[in-house]
This record gives structure tokens, C-alpha cells and sequence, in this order.
């Protein structure tokens, strides 16, 4: 157990040293009023406290993606720990902060309104459709896979489309009251619900003295797939995940001070991260290998992975308890997906979403889109979804490295993990079925020209952007006199 041991310890060490590094060299301004007041509005814009946001942050991000990413992952074998360790801290991390952090200091903007201001008024309107598809996307697959864990687990007694409009029924709520009426009363519950699974299971790993692989280079994949780059879009929350660029900015409109950020950002994608080292290491150790764990997949999927992990580790009541909580988390990031994407259509067309006529004309939309698209078979258009999130993480990180670069800060925290996922998604989406469908070689030659050329138009538009002195945060000298 060295390796897992080790690991979770690092990721802890990460926060209390490169997280206060990455906290102190942004340059955190306690006096500075957060949007939370500034742009109070009861409905989104509302001061939390900093346990309840950070709480609400952390089941925001996590959805299913720090379980069922690593469990795939793990076919890999230990390598696995690897990217989740140093994804975590070096990237994931940095990514949720800067995202966040920047929201923050431009009135709690979301993705698309901080790329069209950090990269350019073209990438506004490309990001924002981007993000809502991902965002209605996510928030459709978010009904369905919990509806069926829930259906699975009632033995089929309920119908499966009763638990579905239910769990519309939630996310309809959730989506236009305000943020504190449902989101901020249930998330604690939700969150006892995920504690109990995933600290559970870790624990049991723990007493049960489960042999956990010990550290290896060696690709263990059954099938041999390629570690790079596959394994980076294979573990993505846990690691790193363009779906929280989408997420944190809800939050930044609820943070009472600058100070709380690293506990709120930086803090949470950690916490992420130790869920993923616990899923990882369970699925590595309790099926005889990844041979065992392949074939568990391809019976039963994710899901009867999870099942399994529970019941083995926990025993069956508790781990019927650790289910609800995997269920759980797809749904505390499915009425998030929706609201996120209300206020990102709200922002793009000026529409303030005070009172409920306004948020019924953007919600309404959504839900019916999303309703229809539970019809439509994802298995092909989910595909895209890994790329996709991690093309996401690529424009919040260099929207990052943009805002550093100008105020002269270290810009390479967030340069350096944008330029390597991007080299990443680029030879993926050049070499995969899903794209262009060339050949490994062929993909990594020309994945690094397009990578190459792309940072030196980020590095020629930054050095624009400096001299013009453009400026980072949104000026709210007046708000007293408003106020």
C-alpha cells in the first residue's frame, strides 16, 4: 500500500505547499468586495459561507467522473496514481483556482465571457456554444446514469421513466430557485452520502490490507491501449477537467472573500482528487487484475464495477448507503450542469435573472432539449464528451496564463498543463475513430507543429494584450455609492 499511501499523503502536502504558492504569487486582495455583494441578486449572487461553498464546489465538480474515470483508468495499473497525483496538483488544481479566482475579479463571469475578454471576442462566441452543448449534454447523461443506477438497485420495481421525471423534477427546481433554497440545503446530506462512499471504501482498503499494486511504469492494459494519450482523457475529474471551468464561476458569485478561494478551488479539486485514488486503487486490487477488471467492464460496466467495490469493502447495507452516494454525485453535478448553462445563455444575451419569468423563458428551452435527447442513443456522441471536456480545461488554462502573463505574474503555472493537454487532445482527436484516423506517428508530428503554433499565437496576443494594458478586473470603486 506504499504507492496509495504515498500518494494520498502528497496530494494533502500539494495543498498546504503549491496550492499557498499558487495563492500567494495571484496575489489574493481580502479587501476587495466579491460579487456575492457587489452584484447581490438573492438568486445567484448571494454571500455562503466558505463550508457550504466549499461543500457545494466540491459535489459540483465531482459527477461521476472521479469514480468512473479512474476505474477505467486503473486498467492501466499504477501508472494511473501518477496522473492523478500530478494532474491533481499542477493542473487540476491550478485550473479550478485561476478559473475562479478570475471569475471573481470580473463579477463572477463565466467561461465564455473571460475567453471572449482573455483570448479574443471570436472565442466569446465559440466558447459559449461549446459550453452549453457540454453543459446540456452532461446535464441529460446526468439523468439518465443515476435513473438507471437507481432502477438497478430498486430491483425494477419503480419504472425507469418515473425515476427520470423525477430527477427532472429536481434539477428543474434546482435550476431556477435560489441557489441557497435547494442546492444549499441538500448539498449537505448529498455530501454525507459521498463521504460515507468514498472514505468508506478507502478506509476498508486500509483495514482490510487490500494488495494494492505498488508503483510501475509498465502499460497493464488488457487491450494495450496506449497510455498517451488515453489515459489523460480517460481520468479527467480527479486530475484535471474542463467541466469545472463551468462549474466554479457558480461559486465565485457566492464567495464572501478573496482569502476563501484556495480552501474553496484549489482545496476541493484535491479533495477530487484523494476520490479518485480511492476508486483507482479499488478497482486495481479487488478483481485480480486488470484482466479481472476488464471483464467485470465489459459484463456490467462502470456501474456493477461500483456496485461490486461496495459491497466487497463495506459489506451489503452500507455499501447500498455507498451506491446512493456514487448516485448522488451525477445528480449534484446534473442541476448544476443546467443552472450553469441558464446563466451563461442569461449573461451572453444581458438578461438578469432576478426575477422567475426571466429564468423560466432561458430553463424551459433547456428541459425540453434535454428531455428529447434522452430518446437519442449517447454511446457515439459521448464519445466526443472526453475530448470535449478536456479542450475545455485547455481554453480555462490559457485563459489563466493570459490574466498572469498581463499582470506579470508566473504565467508558466498554467501555460506549461495548457500546452501539454493541448498536445494531448490534439494527437487524440488526430489519431482516434472518433477523428481523423491517422496513424500514432503521424498524430504525434503533427500534434506538436499545431501545438507549437498555437502557443506562439497565445505568447504574440499576450504581449499585445500587456502593452495595451488591458485591463484584468472589473472596477467597483463606486459600489458603496451604489450601495
Amino acid at each position: 500500500m506504499y504507492t496509495f499511501i504515498i500518494s494520498i499523503i502528497l496530494l494533502v502536502i500539494g495543498y498546504f505547499t503549491y496550492g499557498k504558492y499558487i495563492e500567494k504569487m495571484f496575489g489574493v486582495k481580502e479587501e476587495r468586495t466579491t460579487p456575492a455583494y457587489v452584484n447581490q441578486d438573492g438568486v445567484d449572487y448571494l454571500p455562503m459561507s466558505s463550508n457550504k461553498n466549499s461543500l457545494i464546489q466540491l459535489l459540483n465538480i465531482a459527477g461521476v467522473g472521479p469514480i468512473f474515470g479512474p476505474i477505467m483508468g486503473a486498467l492501466y495499473g499504477p501508472v494511473a496514481f501518477i496522473w492523478i497525483v500530478l494532474g491533481c496538483i499542477f493542473a487540476g488544481a491550478v485550473h479550478d483556482y485561476l478559473t475562479g479566482m478570475i471569475s471573481i475579479r470580473n463579477r463572477g463571469a463565466h467561461l465564455p465571457e473571460l475567453a471572449g475578454k482573455f483570448l479574443g471576442k471570436v472565442m466569446k462566441h465559440v466558447v459559449n456554444a461549446f459550453a452549453i452543448l457540454l453543459l446540456v449534454l452532461v446535464g441529460t447523461v446526468f439523468v439518465t446514469s443515476p435513473a438507471s443506477l437507481l432502477h438497478n438497485l430498486m430491483n425494477g420495481k419503480v419504472n425507469l421513466w418515473i425515476i427520470t421525471l423525477f430527477i427532472f423534477g429536481y434539477y428543474i427546481l434546482a435550476t431556477l430557485l435560489p441557489i441557497d433554497k435547494i442546492i444549499g440545503r441538500f448539498y449537505p446530506i448529498f455530501g454525507a452520502l459521498l463521504l460515507i462512499a468514498s472514505l468508506g471504501v478507502g478506509g476498508m482498503l486500509i483495514i482490510q490490507q487490500v494488495p494494492i499494486p505498488e508503483l510501475t511504469l509498465a502499460n497493464l492494459h488488457p487491450d494495450h491501449m496506449p497510455i498517451f494519450p488515453l489515459l489523460f482523457l480517460t481520468i479527467t475529474c480527479g486530475a484535471l477537467s474542463g467541466f469545472h471551468a463551468t462549474q466554479t464561476p457558480i461559486i465565485s458569485r457566492t464567495t464572501q472573500t478573496e482569502k476563501q478561494g484556495r480552501k474553496i478551488f484549489y482545496g476541493m479539486m484535491i479533495a477530487e482528487g484523494i476520490i479518485a485514488m480511492v476508486w483507482a486503487a479499488a478497482a486495481m486490487s479487488l478483481f485480480q487484475g486488470p484482466n479481472g477488471l476488464n471483464e467485470l467492464l465489459a459484463t456490467g460496466g462502470t456501474g456493477l464495477v461500483v456496485s461490486e467495490v461496495a459491497k466487497v469493502t463495506l459489506g451489503a447495507v452500507v455499501g447500498t448507503l455507498a451506491v446512493l452516494g456514487v448516485i448522488v454525485l451525477p445528480i449534484t453535478s446534473g442541476d448544476t450542469a443546467f443552472r450553469s448553462a441558464r446563466m451563461i445563455i442569461a449573461d451572453y444575451i444581458k438578461l438578469p435573472q432576478f426575477s422567475m419569468k426571466r429564468r423560466l423563458i432561458i430553463a424551459i428551452p433547456l428541459f425540453v432539449i434535454s428531455i428529447a435527447l434522452t430518446q437519442i442513443d449517447f454511446n457515439i456522441l459521448w464519445r466526443y464528451f472526453s475530448w470535449a471536456n478536456q479542450a475545455t480545461a485547455v481554453i480555462a488554462l490559457f485563459v489563466g496564463a493570459m490574466y498572469l502573463f498581463i499582470a506579470r505574474k508566473n504565467y508558466w503555472v498554467a501555460l506549461i498543463p495548457g500546452a501539454f493537454m493541448l498536445y494531448t487532445t490534439t494527437v487524440y482527436i488526430l489519431n482516434a475513430e472518433i477523428g481523423f484516423r491517422q496513424s500514432m506517428n503521424v498524430s504525434y508530428i503533427v500534434g506538436a507543429v499545431i501545438s507549437v503554433i498555437l502557443v506562439i499565437v497565445f505568447f504574440k496576443a499576450a504581449q499585445k494584450a500587456r502593452a495595451a494594458e488591458m485591463p484584468l478586473e472589473v472596477d467597483i470603486s463606486d459600489y458603496h455609492k451604489v450601495a
